[in-house]
């Protein structure tokens, strides 16, 4: 399910939201400019390898420190492929903009950086052993999609499923959107928990330390019941 609306406006310019969008897009094509051998020492570089930290012969092997702490936030600024960074800014965007508004440009960057970091240390409890390059702003936009769902919940989420050369698209409340959301990352995190990670596969405990996170940082903040409205042209 790919949501593509809100009912939520901003008023005031998303000036955070582009400047992590444009952050984003520059550092993937800086990583796609590289030759493949420095493309394969700047992912291990900034990338989160967990086994960097629980072995430190891994660390030694790749040339890298063990006490290095940035890639828990690093990672979050890289992406894989296309369809990877487009998804994750598309959806920073649409659910990006009405959060900023509400904590402001600086309140917002420090949300999506804590979730960011939130994400990459869930994963790494339960990758401990993982030497796989794990990347992506995937955590972080969690976040924003728990922030949005505190702040307004009754908000209704256009959304679009493609079923073979069909769209079909559908309304949900952002609290509804969200459970479904969440539970598949909990089912799917669970059954890939002690499974041998591959270089294809997903950080779904990313997914769900990000979004606890938002969730979390903004609860008591959140606005009163009757958030969203009717659609508007």
């Amino acid at each position: 399910m790919i949501p593509f609306r809100t009912t939520i406006s901003a008023d005031r310019s998303p000036v955070m939201t582009m400047s992590l969008i444009v952050v984003n897009i520059a550092v993937f094509f800086v990583h796609r400019g590289l030759s493949p051998r420095e493309a394969m020492g700047f992912l291990y570089s900034y990338a989160l390898v967990p086994a960097i930290y629980t072995h430190p012969t891994v660390a030694r092997d790749l040339g890298l420190e063990p006490t290095n702490l940035l890639p828990l936030i690093s990672n979050t600024f890289l992406h894989g492929g296309y369809l990877h960074l487009i998804v994750n800014l598309w959806t920073l965007w649409l659910l990006g903009l009405p959060i900023e508004d509400r904590l402001g440009p600086w309140r917002f960057l420090l949300l999506y950086l804590l979730c960011g970091l939130a994400g990459s240390v869930l994963h790494l409890a339960f990758n401990l052993n993982s030497v796989v390059p794990t990347l992506g702003a995937s955590g972080a936009v969690a976040g924003v999609l728990g922030a949005f769902t505190a702040f307004f919940p009754r908000a209704k989420i256009a959304l679009v499923q493609p079923i073979f050369f069909l769209p079909l698209v559908f309304h949900l409340p952002a609290v509804v959107f969200t459970a479904l959301w969440f539970a598949l990352q909990l089912v799917q995190g669970v059954l890939a928990a002690g499974a041998a990670p591959t270089a294809t596969g997903i950080a779904w405990w990313a997914h769900i330390g990000g979004f606890a996170a938002g969730l979390a940082l903004v609860w008591r903040k959140r606005r009163p019941q009757g958030e969203g409205g009717p659609w508007t042209r």
